[in-house]
């Protein structure tokens, strides 16, 4: 990834954000003989470990695809991201760009048992239930943890142990306080490139108030901020 330090993402509570609102992934290896391979998966990270450390599983037969554990893998996770007309600055000259936040993360997997991967299953499926009024959870009846049970060899989860960061956020940061409260303005109109993510993505980074109201960096449901 480019680097630039006017964009670079380097706090590690501000990584963890990100994969917390953002955990979907895509994961990537380099396997001799066979060449680049990319899947997509859900990633959780392990609260209780120092550093970041993601906790995912991926559906057989991706674990020989990626020879999984027999090399490092490159994870990306990615947030809010868009078109930022020239237009909208306020001011000339100016060039189309694209505002993101995203982090590459490496690491070697660790491959799961297949009890410690149920046990990862059903954090997962946990974190995205518990905000629905009736909760469809792993073990909730004798039905589906026996169901539970069969399925799971059909995965293999992994524990990838952070040992390398590459994050980058461009939200304009290097650009005038008015510039960037036009640019929000236009990500909340109606129109092509509605974006009100990117938009309260971009108040939160720059210290400016939510576009809906709220404090910038208040979440929208600290229910879901588990």
């Amino acid at each position: 990834m480019r680097d630039n330090r006017d964009y670079a993402l380097d706090d590690t509570d501000t990584i963890k954000d990100l994969i917390r609102e953002n955990p979907w992934c895509t994961f990537v290896s380099s396997v001799p003989d066979h060449g680049i391979v990319a899947s997509h998966y859900p990633v959780l990270l392990d609260e209780e470990a120092e550093g970041i450390v993601l906790l995912s599983h991926v559906g057989r037969p991706d674990e020989t695809k990626h020879r999984l554990g027999h090399h490092a893998m490159l994870a990306i996770v990615q947030g809010p991201h868009g078109y930022i007309s020239p237009s909208w600055y306020g001011y000339r000259p100016n060039v189309p760009t694209w505002n993101f936040a995203v982090a590459h993360l490496h690491g070697v997997p660790e491959i799961l048992g297949d009890e410690e991967n149920l046990r990862v299953l059903d954090r997962l499926v946990a974190h995205f239930e518990r905000v629905l009024p009736d909760p469809h959870l792993l073990h909730a009846t004798a039905e589906n943890s026996e169901y539970a049970h069969r399925i799971v060899t059909g995965t293999v989860g992994f524990r990838l142990r952070v040992d390398r960061v590459e994050a980058k956020e461009k939200m304009n940061q290097d650009k005038p306080e008015e510039s960037i409260n036009k640019i929000i303005g236009h990500l909340v109109e109606p129109g092509p490139y509605n974006n009100p993510a990117l938009a309260a993505r971009m108040a939160r980074v720059n210290g400016m108030e939510h576009p809906q109201g709220r404090p910038a960096g208040a979440p929208e449901d600290a229910s879901t901020r588990r």
